[in-house]
């Protein structure tokens, strides 16, 4: 007997395939680009928020969760001697045991924890800055002091680790290593900083430098980015005083066009929008460049003010239909056309009376938006061309690390599995988003 279309289409809903959710296995997403490509999520809250799946304990860390493979990844930092603080210009020191953890993401149940002794000295030293890396069957994560490994998946094992201080001779800049480690191919792509590594490649499988390339006397906060232009590959390296087009394979310098924000705190991944290269750096820092369909170095289409362009402190723009959509330092969010750099319009909705600065994190998802702000906030909003409209707005968790006369949550979620996954310094959280 042959099977009916209705018995084919309940078998293929049951299948694999089509249960397996889209995983975040990176800082930014799959894609790094910001975008959650999940069907089925609430086109508003329930009156009681939304369920909360499970929580964990955690301790300090500004590193956002990555999930790959029905597991959670996440770096905490567990202080034995001395308290994290704000302040901006000068190193704290502390001691305490950097983590890598693995947690189940139904249930939140712990796999194994890595963890290694890493006194700080830094400023803001509440914890490691960057989201462990999913490739395959290893994890990569990179120490807020330098200290660089490859896991495995399955047991938190060591396949390798690298210190880059040690390995290229260099101190940890002031607000600890932020630049999350990017796989591209067989090579894992990080920014140590010093004379001729300001980006280096290593083999993923071995921890050897395959190519190390540029010299920059801040090797700012920004990660390494892959793009595709003209048909072809372009590394993309934001230091603290160049953007840089590398080819990934390497490590050639196509192209480099001066850019210095302040404090060499060039921070938000660079974004392509079309044919324009957009990066901002605090302090009203910003640019636009105009890529050409060949390797030649980039016009500059426009350089940023007070009042156009875009300078986030800690969080990196989004580009859909064109347009760059962002956080900027003050706390506003900004409509940007990109080939101009001009304003479209502006809110301070999403954290409305933030004094003085403020950052929050957005993702493109349907039937919403989804953003978490650094008071513990995650809001449903449409965001185009027209403005920004909430849908919603509940509390996920409570902020904890210590900001600018406030305490703050400057942790990316993980969207994955019809839900998010949040942290601050005491809890993992796992929020369902799914449609009733």
């Amino acid at each position: 007997m042959k099977p009916s279309l209705r018995s084919l289409a309940f078998a293929f809903l049951l299948s694999p395939a089509a249960l397996r959710a889209e995983d975040w296995p990176r800082w930014l997403g799959a894609q790094g680009d910001s975008q959650w490509n999940e069907a089925g999520l609430l086109a508003q809250f329930p009156a009681a928020g939304p369920p909360v799946k499970w929580r964990v304990p955690v301790r300090w860390g500004y590193s956002g969760p990555a999930v790959a493979g029905g597991k959670v990844f996440v770096m905490d930092y567990d202080i034995t001697e001395g308290k994290p603080d704000a302040n901006p210009g000068g190193r704290t020191a502390l001691k305490g045991q950097e983590r890598v953890r693995c947690f189940v993401s139904a249930t939140g149940k712990e796999l194994w924890t890595h963890a290694y002794d890493a006194p700080y000295l830094l400023s803001f030293p509440a914890g490691p800055r960057c989201t462990p890396t999913v490739d395959g069957d290893f994890v990569y994560s990179l120490g807020a002091e330098g200290l660089l490994s490859c896991l495995a998946v399955a047991d938190g094992k060591s396949a390798w680790a690298v210190d880059l201080k040690k390995a290229y001779q260099v101190e940890s800049p002031i607000w600890g290593f932020s630049s999350h480690p990017l796989v591209v191919g067989d090579l894992l792509i990080v920014k140590p900083g010093g004379p001729g590594s300001a980006a280096v490649a290593l083999d993923k499988k071995t921890g050897q430098e395959v190519w190390r390339s540029l010299t920059a006397k801040e090797p700012g906060y920004a990660p390494a980015v892959l793009i595709h232009h003209g048909g072809q590959d372009q590394l993309i390296i934001a230091h603290g005083e160049a953007i840089n087009s590398l080819d990934p394979l390497t490590g050639k310098v196509h192209w480099t066009v001066p850019f210095a924000p302040s404090y060499g705190m060039a921070i938000m991944a660079p974004r392509l929008a079309g044919d324009y290269l957009i990066m901002g750096g605090i302090v009203k820092k910003s640019i636009g460049l105009k890529l050409h369909a060949d390797l030649n170095t980039p016009a500059i289409a426009w350089e940023g003010t007070p009042k156009t362009g875009i300078s986030p402190k800690n969080s990196t723009p989004v580009v859909a239909e064109g347009l760059v959509y962002g956080c900027d330092a003050d706390g506003e969010l900004h409509g940007l056309d990109p080939a101009t750099g001009q304003r479209l319009w502006s809110t301070k909705a999403v954290l409305g009376s933030t004094p003085g600065s403020g950052t929050f994190f957005m993702v493109r998802a349907k039937p919403h938006w989804v953003l978490f702000n650094e008071v513990g906030e995650l809001i449903l909003a449409d965001i185009d061309r027209a403005g920004y409209r909430e849908a919603g707005r509940a509390k996920l968790l409570e902020p904890t690390s210590p900001g600018m006369g406030r305490s703050v949550v400057w942790s990316h979620p993980a969207f994955a599995e019809q839900a998010v996954f949040v942290r601050n310094d005491t809890e993992l959280v796992c929020v369902s988003l799914a449609a009733p």
